[in-house]
C-alpha cells in the first residue's frame, strides 16, 4: 500500500534557520519577462515561515534590477540590500533582496537574490505557482508541499 504524501510543516523547521541547496526549478516572472530561472537555488527554512528561495545571480536577469537605498538586518544572515525591478515602464519597488556579505553560516547566499512573490507577477517551484507569504516583511513562498499556519498572517507578528 503506498504511503500517503506528508507535507513539510513549517513548525518542524529549525531556529536558527537552515540553509539548503536544492535542484528544484525556481522561476520568477514580472512584466511578461522571465526574471529568474534556476535549478541551482537555495532555500532557507525557519520555524513558522514558508521557505525563502535564493537564486544565484547567474540565473537572474540582473539588467532589470535597480539597487535601492533601503536595507535591513537579519541576526542570522547579516545586512540585506534591496532591489527594485524595472522592465520597460513597469516598476516594482523593493521586489528583491540580497546579502552582499552574508554571515559565515550563510556564505552561500552571496550573489543570490530572493524575490517577494507578492511584488512580481508569478513565482514557480517545479511549475507550481506559489502563494506569497502574508504580510509585507517576510518573503516566503507557499507551495502545496508545506503546511502552516505561517508567520505573517494577521495576529502572528509577535510569534
Amino acid at each position: 500500500m503506498p504511503t500517503p504524501f506528508k507535507k513539510e510543516s513549517v513548525w518542524d523547521y529549525p531556529r536558527p534557520p537552515k540553509l539548503e541547496a536544492i535542484s528544484r526549478r525556481v522561476q520568477v516572472r514580472f512584466a511578461g519577462e522571465w526574471i529568474a530561472d534556476s535549478q541551482r537555488a537555495f532555500r532557507v527554512l525557519e520555524t513558522s515561515h514558508p521557505p525563502v528561495y535564493y537564486i544565484p545571480s547567474e540565473d537572474v536577469r540582473t539588467d532589470f534590477l535597480v539597487r535601492e537605498q533601503r536595507g535591513s538586518y537579519c541576526e542570522f544572515k547579516g545586512a540585506a540590500s534591496y532591489w527594485s525591478l524595472q522592465v520597460n515602464s513597469r516598476r516594482s519597488e523593493n521586489a528583491a533582496w540580497s546579502y552582499l556579505a552574508p554571515n559565515a553560516a550563510f556564505a552561500s547566499l552571496r550573489g543570490c537574490f530572493a524575490f517577494y512573490a507578492s511584488r512580481v507577477e508569478d513565482c514557480f517551484v517545479d511549475g507550481e505557482r506559489v502563494t506569497p507569504q502574508a504580510g509585507d516583511f517576510y518573503g516566503g513562498w507557499i507551495t502545496s508541499d508545506i503546511a502552516g499556519p505561517f508567520k505573517g498572517e494577521p495576529g502572528t507578528r509577535s510569534w
